[in-house]
C-alpha cells in the first residue's frame, strides 16, 4: 500500500518539470493530472468486490507487480503524451484495485487486533506513500541531470521491493460464500445506499483529497509568479502536506477512540481553518505562507481518513467489506477535482472562501445525519 500511495502522488510535482522541459501546456498538464482517476475510480469500485469474490491476493499481486511497470512508462515515453497518458491511466488502475482490496486484507489481517488497528495502518500506510512520493520526486527532479527520467527510478526499486514482499502474504479470503449470493461486481453495497453512510460518510468523504489537493494542486499555482526551486518546493509542501496527515493520524484514532466521528468533525474544521489561511495566502501573494496551510490541510486530510475508513468497516458486512471501502475510497478521490471546482469560480480567494464555508456546512450534514441510530456492527467486523 506505501508503495502504490508512493506511485500514485508521485506525479504531482512533475507538473512543473514537464511544462519547464517540454513547455506543456496547462490543459494538456490537466488532462494527465486527471486521467489517473479514470483508471482509479472503475478499479475502486471493481477491484473491491472482486476481491470479495476471488480473495485479497488474486487482485493485490499483479496490481503491485503493475505498479513499477506504469513508472517505467513514465520514463521510457517521457517526451510522448500519449505514453505518459497510458502511464498515469495504468497508475490508477492499480491504485484503486490496492486502495481497496488490499485495506479490506489489512482489515482481515487485522482482525485480532485492537479496534481501529486495522484502519489506521491502512490510513498510515498509503499516507506515508503519498507524501514521501512527491517529496522524493520534486527533491530528484530539480537537480536530476535527467529531470524527466531519473524522478521515477526510486519508485521502480522499492516497487521490486514490494512484490517480493507481498508474495509472502497469506490469504485471508478462504470462503467467498455461495456463487448464488454473489452482488456483480459493478453494483453498490446495500450499506453504501443507507441513510448512514450518504449522511455521515459520503459527506466527508471528499475532504479527505481535497484537502489535498487545494494544499499541492490548488494554492501553489494561485500564488503568481515563478521563483527558483519550484520543482523542489512543490515536492517539499506536498510531502509536508501528506507527511502531517500521517503524523496526525495516532491523534485522529484517540479521538475516534473517544467518540466515533469526532476525528472526522476535527478534520472538516481544520479543512476550513486551512482554507482561510489559503485565502490569506493568495491575498499577500507570498509563496512562503504556503508551508503554513499546507500542514492544516493535511491534518483534515488525515482526521477525515481514519474516521471515514473506521465508521464505514463499522457498517460493512464482512462479504462486502472490499466493495464498502471501495465506494468510500471513490468518494475520497473526488475531492481531487476540487482545484478544478475552484477554478470555474474564479480560482481566486473568494473561491476558497467558498470552499470554507462548504467545510462547514458538511460538517453540520454529518453533525445532523449521525443523530440517527447507527446500525448494528456486521458480524465479524474489525472496528
Amino acid at each position: 500500500m506505501f508503495v502504490v500511495g508512493w506511485g500514485a502522488n508521485q506525479f504531482t510535482p512533475m507538473l512543473l518539470a514537464y511544462r519547464d522541459e517540454l513547455g506543456m501546456s496547462t490543459q494538456t498538464r490537466a488532462f494527465l493530472f486527471g486521467v489517473y482517476a479514470a483508471g482509479l475510480v472503475p478499479a475502486l469500485l471493481a477491484g473491491g468486490a472482486a476481491s470479495d469474490r476471488w480473495g485479497r491476493r488474486t487482485l493485490v499481486v499483479p496490481a503491485v507487480v503493475l505498479s513499477p511497470v506504469a513508472s517505467l512508462l513514465l520514463m521510457v515515453e517521457s517526451h510522448s503524451t500519449l505514453g505518459l497518458c497510458a502511464a498515469r491511466l495504468l497508475a490508477g488502475v492499480c491504485s484503486g484495485v490496492v486502495f481497496s482490496a488490499a485495506s479490506a486484507w489489512v482489515a482481515e489481517l487485522s482482525v485480532h487486533e485492537a479496534p481501529g488497528t486495522a484502519a489506521r495502518r491502512a490510513a498510515i500506510a498509503l499516507s506515508a506513500g503519498f507524501g514521501v512520493g512527491p517529496l522524493v520526486t520534486g527533491l530528484v527532479a530539480q537537480w536530476s541531470p535527467a529531470p524527466l527520467v531519473l524522478p521515477y527510478l526510486p519508485h521502480v526499486v522499492i516497487g521490486v521491493l514490494a512484490i517480493i514482499l507481498v508474495r509472502v502474504v497469506p490469504e485471508t479470503l478462504v470462503d467467498p460464500g455461495p456463487r448464488e449470493t454473489r452482488r456483480p461486481l459493478l453494483s453498490l453495497p446495500a450499506v453504501t445506499r443507507g441513510r448512514r453512510f450518504l449522511l455521515v460518510v459520503a459527506p466527508a468523504a471528499p475532504w479527505v483529497f481535497g484537502c489535498a489537493a487545494i494544499s499541492i494542486a490548488f494554492l501553489p499555482s494561485a500564488i503568481g509568479g515563478h521563483g527558483p526551486g519550484e520543482l523542489a518546493f512543490a515536492g517539499i509542501l506536498a510531502g509536508l502536506t501528506l507527511g502531517t496527515g500521517v503524523v496526525i493520524q495516532g491523534v485522529a484514532r484517540r479521538l475516534d477512540d473517544h467518540r466515533p466521528l469526532l476525528a472526522g468533525d476535527a478534520g472538516l474544521v481544520l479543512a476550513a481553518a486551512g482554507c482561510l489561511i489559503g485565502v490569506a495566502t493568495i491575498a499577500v501573494d507570498v509563496r512562503w505562507m504556503l508551508l503554513a496551510a499546507g500542514p492544516v490541510l493535511g491534518a483534515g486530510y488525515g482526521m477525515i481518513l481514519v474516521s471515514g475508513l473506521r465508521e464505514t468497516e463499522r457498517i460493512a458486512a464482512p462479504d462486502e467489506r472490499g466493495a464498502t471501502i471501495a465506494v468510500f475510497y471513490a468518494l475520497t478521490y473526488l475531492g481531487f477535482a476540487a482545484p478544478y471546482v475552484l477554478g470555474a469560480f474564479g480560482g481566486g480567494a473568494a473561491a476558497l472562501a467558498g470552499a470554507a464555508g462548504l467545510a462547514i456546512v458538511c460538517l453540520a450534514v454529518v453533525t445532523a445525519g449521525r443523530r440517527e441510530r447507527p446500525p448494528s456492527p456486521a458480524a465479524g467486523s474489525c472496528s
